[in-house]
């Protein structure tokens, strides 16, 4: 039988369901679970090529910095040491031998302080300049996709995306290519809606209700692009 839309998002609830309840101390999810989530965005048949999948580890109750977290993939015959960004990210490998083996997501800290889940953002870009009509789908493409697994997300829509910089940067430099436009609004916040840690520089840009006309340009790359929904 071919799986089919209410096949996918049964899998990533419960990939998602997994992280959030934690691990025993040094272990993590089932490889097995992270696999067949990103099965999941892998065979998902609409559009998704302004966005990307990944795995991210961030302590529970914000306190602490994803900086120090180390993730190790570990089986009878596998270990892969997986390196994690700024943000608490990474891609994990699509490896049928850990799959086979059962292999688990070993984190170098006790594993009910944090969490585990996929996270879905927007492509980068390596010259810095974004479309503004293609910020916008990729955030409609986000927000296609996460409606999968969260039932909430159905009453939402799309508002605009989040540029996520490293802390203690003084100027992002996120413009609108309109002449010599001040630059954007600068603040403190999550990286992702809802994430407890909050000490990112984060610049909100938000649709233009009439059309998004002016590319957004940034200085400084920039460690994420996430979808805001309202």
């Amino acid at each position: 039988m071919k799986p089919t839309a209410r096949h996918f998002a049964a899998l990533f609830v419960l990939l998602v369901t997994a992280g959030r309840a934690g691990a025993r101390d040094g272990e993590w999810v089932s490889y097995r679970d992270a696999y067949r989530a990103m099965v999941v965005f892998e065979k998902y048949g609409q559009a998704k090529h302004l966005i990307q999948s990944q795995f991210q580890v961030m302590s529970r109750d914000g306190s602490e910095a994803p900086e120090g977290l180390q993730l190790t993939l570990l089986g009878k015959s596998t270990s892969l040491n997986l390196p994690l960004d700024a943000t608490g990210r990474t891609v994990l490998p699509m490896s049928t031998q850990a799959y086979d083996e059962n292999a688990a997501l070993v984190l170098n800290r006790k594993g009910g302080r944090y969490v585990f889940r996929p996270r879905v953002s927007l492509q980068l870009r390596a010259d810095g300049v974004y479309q503004a009509g293609e910020l916008r789908a990729g955030c409609e493409q986000a927000l296609a996709f996460q409606r999968l697994a969260d039932a909430a997300l159905r009453a939402r829509r799309c508002v605009g995306v989040r540029f996520v910089f490293a802390k203690g940067l003084q100027d992002p430099g996120v413009r609108l290519r309109k002449g010599e436009a001040a630059a954007l609004t600068m603040s403190d916040g999550p990286a992702f809606q809802g994430d407890p840690y909050v000490g990112f520089r984060v610049v909100d840009y938000r649709f233009a209700g009439g059309g998004d006309k002016a590319p957004v340009v940034t200085q400084n790359a920039p460690l994420a692009i996430n979808p805001v929904y309202e």
